[in-house]
């Protein structure tokens, strides 16, 4: 028998428009809402308008291609080469739709353009970290000294930010400082949420005296498999084999169906998980 082999083309494809949505998304958030309200985003981009407010010269997208190079000659040498060379296709996406997004969304408030420029960018961030790259700047970084040091990416995101809008003081209106944080925040969030949104996974422990029967019904309704751990009542002391098995939040009343049309008195623990690795769940990320 032989075994199916990925299909690299559909692998390659997916992951592309992943970064090429969640970068246009991003761009229009930051060069729609964010410019021209005078308002900073975290990370590397924030520091390339933190730059281009205060200095000029280059455009954002130009300071922000710039600013990266140091990071992707880094890169290069302590990433691996798909890690590598998807966040530079996401970059340069970046970089070209951020000057070249010829339109404004007219918000005049800055505490809704706050929201609004944050839920963008948090829906692009979100998008293409769910591919096998990034968008480069303070991605590329975190990775770096998360592989090197074990230094916790969402710690370094923390620091970085604190440091940019400390620098920050110096250089804009406290108004606009305070909305900027505003816009950080929701990004955090909004980008948590669409990591989870397509990720969430429910881990289930069914326990019963019909286990063989209900890991049968798993595999046959829901073509999922299940792991039998083998453990002993407390009160009866007698062995039991509990079954454990994860699906997606759709399968989850299929499961539930099928496991109480077998044994009516099973006991049915869920229980969330937002990382699940392998064969029929997502694949490893590798730097």
């Amino acid at each position: 028998m032989t075994q199916k082999k990925p299909n690299i083309f559909y692998s390659v494809t997916w992951n592309l428009v992943l970064l090429s949505m969640g970068s246009i998304v991003l761009s229009i958030g930051i060069k729609s809402i964010a410019i021209p309200n005078g308002l900073i985003t975290g990370g590397f981009s924030g520091l390339s308008l933190l730059i281009y407010y205060v200095f000029g010269g280059l455009s954002p997208g130009m300071w922000y291609f710039v600013l990266n190079i140091p990071l992707f000659v880094v890169g290069w040498i302590l990433l691996s080469r798909r890690f590598f060379f998807y966040s530079l296709f996401g970059m340069v996406t970046v970089t070209l739709a951020i000057d070249l997004i010829p339109f404004t969304i007219p918000i005049h408030d800055r505490l809704l353009a706050a929201l609004a420029a944050g839920v963008l960018i948090g829906a692009g961030a979100g998008t293409y970290l769910h591919s096998f790259g990034s968008a480069g700047g303070s991605d590329i970084i975190a990775v770096i000294l998360n592989k090197k040091f074990n230094v916790r990416i969402g710690r370094f995101y923390f620091y970085f930010n604190l440091v940019l809008f400390s620098l920050s003081l110096g250089l804009l209106d406290i108004d606009v400082i305070l909305y900027s944080l505003i816009l950080a925040f929701v990004v955090s969030q909004v980008a948590d949420y669409f990591l989870s949104m397509f990720s969430q996974r429910k881990m289930v422990i069914i326990i019963s005296d019909r286990s063989e029967s209900i890991a049968k019904a798993i595999l046959k309704k829901l073509q999922r498999g299940s792991t039998f751990l083998y453990g002993r009542g407390a009160y009866t002391g007698r062995r039991k084999k509990v079954i454990l098995t994860v699906v997606n939040n759709y399968q989850l009343k299929r499961l539930e169906e099928a496991v109480f049309t077998v044994d009516a008195d099973a006991f049915f623990i869920t229980e969330n998980t937002f990382n699940v690795i392998g064969k029929g769940f997502s694949r490893r990320k590798v730097y």
